[in-house]
């Protein structure tokens, strides 16, 4: 299935565009730090699944995107492929991008925000989706905004297509080209981008939430103000 394009950034979220933000990363508090990059562990969700882990400072992330089908009291989410239905959800819903089921054994499922705060909640036990915090965090942790893209991203050009080529991994956290669902219901940028939801949406109007995104052709790492009805991916980080 082909990549689609669109090079068209605008300031606002209209009819699929996002709006591009930029905020500023905390520093940690070093009085209770502890520092346990590179150590590594599993975890595994409702349906079996088993996801790797690595410690990146003080925060242990998943390596996988979730690929999880059920709340964590086994409640079902709602798998949504028809563009119309997706757009007019207000409740949890994930699919898989272009709907097809092979992509998610490697990039895992696309989410709406309402998944994500829903108080069944999504991750498994002992672990959560992180906070816009958490992940500025994490960015502080691995230089800043403007260099972070690059130790975040999975090397090569296995998923990314061509260029990536600043790309390290130096923390392991793998970070994926899955692409993204807009809001009435288009998938693009699979191979070329990743965007995974942060747990907030302070300061937002309602219908927008707070997320990060990863690209083949940038060494940063960029946020955005997105529609919750968007599909992203999700990585959990630990209590």
């Amino acid at each position: 299935m082909g990549t689609k394009k669109n090079t068209l950034l605008i300031p606002f979220i209209l009819a699929g565009y996002i709006a591009v933000l930029t905020f500023s990363c905390k520093k940690d508090d070093k009085s209770s730090y502890v520092d346990h990059t590179g150590e590594t562990g599993t975890v595994t969700d409702f349906d079996g699944n088993v996801y790797n882990t690595i410690a990146i400072g003080s925060q242990i992330w998943m390596i996988q995107n979730l690929n999880v089908t059920h709340y964590r009291n086994g409640d079902p989410i709602s798998n949504v492929t028809d563009n119309t239905a997706w757009n007019n959800l207000t409740s949890g819903a994930y699919c898989n991008y272009d709907n097809y089921l092979g992509y998610s054994t490697t990039y895992g499922k696309l989410y709406n925000w309402y998944v994500v705060t829903d108080s069944r909640n999504i991750a498994p036990a002992g672990w959560h989706v992180p906070t816009i915090t958490e992940w500025d965090t994490l960015i502080h942790f691995a230089g800043g905004k403007a260099i972070a893209g690059s130790k975040l991203k999975e090397t090569g050009n296995t998923h990314w297509i061509s260029a990536n080529s600043d790309a390290t991994n130096a923390y392991s956290f793998q970070g994926l080209p899955g692409g993204w669902r807009l809001n009435l219901g288009d998938f693009l940028y699979l191979h070329e981008k990743g965007y995974w939801w942060t747990k907030s949406n302070d300061h937002l109007s309602g219908s927008f939430a707070y997320a990060y995104g990863l690209s083949k052709d940038s060494t940063s790492i960029t946020s955005y103000a997105t529609i919750q009805k968007f599909g992203l991916s999700v990585k959990c980080v630990k209590d």
